[in-house]
């Protein structure tokens, strides 16, 4: 990744235009139309349970360093589930919205799964992580607010040093920046459900965290803030190499969402429970008066707490 891919760039929605039609199966190809706007026409496909989308039409991108790009490359086969967001995010980054372009724009590059082969008009071989890229400066053209598409490059960035695929890198390589990303995602976690027990004075008999150590609770939350917002940076500045920029704020984000992260977790688990009992009409009824009983003793105990004071 160069140096120049890394500055900001100006917004330029004309950037994305008409991509016109793929030609195949008895359509005539329709040129893109440079100066037009673009032109998002989705058909939804949901099969086996599974949400997804074809494109009608191409979108175009005029990139700043590989000139114009026309995806999807064929239209018959490309699938998209739009934004790819677990379902515990979208309220960070929604599936749709004014990222959309250049998220389906980036799905188109990296179609299918792996292929390195894309080429732009230009002749510039496209590989994931340039890809990568392309989503970033994409989404500024598209009017992504800056926090949100910083957020969305580093998760895609991290998944490719995942995955690997399609980057072209040694095996070597590839595996460490697996390990990198991998290892310095466990850490947060562990550092965070550490740092949390700390604060709740769960751990007894163990060293606390430095960084909090045994104060007050208030004096031991802002230590453990200041902890996530920093900590997280090591690893990124000293492992991630050319990535050191998606790690710091992948691990921030970690860090400072855990909680958040988890009491969504919870409540996902605890929805899809009740959806699943729901199917089952007598445990849902039982399920229904065990809460209902537990309801009853919790408010019977805490009015006779009360009358006893």
């Amino acid at each position: 990744m160069s140096r120049d891919a890394e500055k900001p760039v100006t917004p330029q929605p004309s950037r994305f235009y008409d991509g016109g039609v793929d030609a195949g199966a008895g359509q005539a190809e329709v040129s893109p139309k440079p100066g037009s706007k673009a032109r998002i026409e989705l058909v939804r496909h949901a099969d086996g349970g599974r949400e997804e989308f074809a494109m009608r039409r191409r979108i175009a991108y005029d990139d700043r360093h590989l000139g114009e790009l026309l995806v999807p490359r064929n239209t018959r086969t490309f699938r998209s589930d739009l934004t790819s967001v677990p379902a515990l995010f979208t309220w960070l980054v929604p599936k749709t919205g004014e990222h959309l372009p250049a998220t389906l724009l980036h799905d188109g590059l990296i179609h299918p799964p792996g292929d390195p082969t894309y080429i732009s008009t230009k002749r510039h071989i496209v590989l994931r992580v340039e890809a990568d890229r392309v989503l970033r400066d994409a989404m500024a053209d598209a009017g992504t607010a800056l926090i949100r598409r910083w957020l969305v490059w580093s998760a895609v960035s991290t998944v490719t040093m995942l995955d690997g695929q399609g980057t072209g890198w040694s095996k070597r390589r590839a595996w460490y920046y697996r390990l990198t990303a991998g290892l310095t995602v466990l850490l947060i976690f562990a550092l965070g459900i550490y740092a949390s027990l700390d604060l709740f004075d769960v751990i007894t008999g163990v060293p606390t965290l430095p960084w909090m150590g045994d104060r007050p609770w208030f004096v031991e939350l802002v230590g453990g803030l200041s902890g996530a917002v920093v900590i997280p940076l090591v690893p990124a500045l000293l492992f991630w190499g050319p990535f050191r920029i998606a790690g710091a704020v992948v691990g921030v984000s970690l860090a400072v969402l855990l909680h958040v992260t988890l009491a969504l977790l919870a409540l996902t688990v605890i929805y899809q429970v009740l959806e699943r009992t729901a199917k089952m009409p007598k445990v849902a009824l039982a399920l229904a008066g065990v809460l209902v009983g537990m309801g009853v003793v919790g408010l019977v105990v805490s009015v006779a707490v009360h009358l006893q004071r």
